[in-house]
């Protein structure tokens, strides 16, 4: 048996899940499994990734370092990445737990680095895509051909995009479709039964050596093309708009109503955007079933005890959220705000909650701290395991734990955009530099429609929280200190 000081580790990893899916306040979305983990761990309320977009987000995850530390500002497969590889001389908090005698499986999507794979940072890969372009790889290739359905020309993404609208299309289109396959011939399926391969080989080989298994669902990352059931499952018909669906704009960054434009959505009418939405939560809901098989698997082999489990999502989607589609320069929840579920048994209560604001790449630190290995200096991330072990109860949170959490963006294949966020629980102050800030009263106005970044009742608010952005940039050496007016450069000065 594994020893209860260094449990297994079941990490999975979702790709443009947005918080409210499995929130109890959100939409009425089927997760059981999802809501069983919350029911059976611990449930984050403020969990944030550091930046909305993949390869980004997901080098943070790690390194256990902010964007603008490790280097990968943008994507990798893109021509002008900004550094398509992630450099060798950073820690990462999978090479330490392999050194440290875990056994590292991984399966599903990579995108950190161009030409790296998982293989070069300590994981055995198992299959599902190891290289972005390759959507597709051979080993999900052969599993279709296995069952007598090979991928057809339609499936692949290129041609997932054509097409006017998105909507309901056994040929795929822009947004959202259905697909005719079974769900046993898609990705989500292969990812998960992959998975469970993984789950079955450990626990025939001595389980003295603790396993790490990493599993990164492609979805609910656009196209949102589904089989069915699901692809019926959510009437459009029934889906209420969201609140920021009213948003006009009006006083906000230029570029944010630009992006419209640019993602092919200024046109989108509602009938079209439930669509949409009704394809993404059937998407949401297909990986949710794909994370009970997982879990069975764990139960069968009696691991589930001895194993912690953890759901998150590398960043979120705005599907339909202030008319919006996919992310981008828009520092808003819908993409910021992540779903984070941790169940660890005898560590973490039962249906507990915790509100503590909590980065993504805080889990590199997590999961090294749950295998007792150090963590090494040049990480960013702090442990989580403190919050696990405190019952939801406020009282049981480090005073010198954060209440505000801290994100950027630089851009993505429409050009480079500097930006800078700090959001506490009440507030949230975004830097834009080529255009006007904003600051938001989550608490008046949840679906930050309004920016008060030039309201005088806020002015204390704004000083605040400038002068907060300021000193995180300077404690993790954002090179991007040029903007920071002399007053509030001089009040941060040792």
């Amino acid at each position: 048996m594994v020893d209860a000081d260094r449990p297994n580790v079941l990490f999975v990893l979702t790709d443009q899940e947005r918080y409210d899916c499995s929130a109890p306040e959100g939409p009425p979305i089927e997760t059981p499994t999802m809501d069983r983990l919350s029911s059976e761990g611990m449930r984050f309320t403020h969990a944030f990734t550091p930046i909305s977009i993949c390869t980004s987000a997901r080098a943070s995850l790690l390194t256990g370092r902010y964007p603008h530390s490790h280097g990968m500002l943008n994507n990798s497969h893109e021509a002008d990445s900004i550094q398509p590889n992630l450099p060798a001389e950073h820690p990462t908090f999978s090479e330490q737990l392999a050194e440290h005698g875990y056994d590292l499986s991984y399966v599903g999507k990579w995108h950190v680095g161009r030409d790296q794979t998982p293989e070069e940072f300590g994981f055995s890969y198992l299959g599902g895509s190891d290289t972005h372009h390759d959507d597709i790889d051979d080993a999900f290739r052969e599993y279709r051909r296995e069952r007598g359905e090979p991928i057809k020309a339609v499936e692949l993404e290129d041609e997932i995009y054509t097409g006017a609208n998105p909507r309901d299309s056994t040929e795929g289109t822009f947004v959202a479709a259905k697909t005719p396959i079974d769900v046993e011939e898609t990705r989500a399926w292969f990812l998960a039964e992959k998975t469970i391969e993984a789950i079955d080989a450990h626990a025939e080989r001595d389980r003295d050596e603790p396993f790490f298994h990493r599993a990164d669902f492609y979805g609910p990352h656009h196209p949102y093309v589904v089989p069915e059931p699901y692809a019926s499952m959510y009437d459009p018909d029934e889906i209420e708009r969201p609140e920021s669906y009213a948003e006009t704009y009006d006083g906000k960054p230029r570029a944010q109503e630009n992006y419209l434009s640019y993602r092919g959505v200024a046109g989108f009418d509602w009938d079209i955007w439930a669509e949409a939405i009704a394809k993404y939560w059937g998407f949401v809901t297909m990986l949710d079933d794909q994370l009970e098989r997982v879990l069975e698997a764990l139960e069968r082999h009696g691991l589930a005890e001895e194993t912690v489990v953890v759901h998150a999502s590398d960043h979120g989607d705005f599907a339909g959220g202030h008319r919006q589609f996919n992310k981008g320069p828009l520092m808003y929840d819908d993409t910021y705000r992540i779903p984070l579920q941790v169940r660890w048994p005898g560590v973490t209560d039962p249906g507990t909650v915790c509100d503590a604001p909590v980065h993504l790449h805080d889990l590199a630190a997590t999961f090294l701290e749950i295998g007792d290995v150090a963590v090494p200096d040049a990480f960013d991330a702090r442990s989580i395991v403190p919050l696990l072990e405190s019952g939801g109860d406020p009282e049981g949170v480090p005073a010198t734990w954060p209440n505000a959490v801290f994100a950027q963006y630089h851009g993505d294949e429409f050009g480079l955009y500097t930006q800078r966020m700090v959001r506490t629980a009440r507030h949230k102050y975004v830097y834009n530099g080529p255009d006007i800030d904003e600051l938001y009263d989550l608490e008046a106005d949840p679906a930050e429609l309004q920016n008060l970044i030039d309201h005088p009742g806020y002015t204390d608010v704004r000083w605040e929280l400038r002068e907060r952005l300021i000193g995180w940039m300077k404690k993790t050496d954002d090179p991007n200190q040029g903007w920071v007016p002399d007053v509030l450069r001089a009040a941060n000065e040792d």
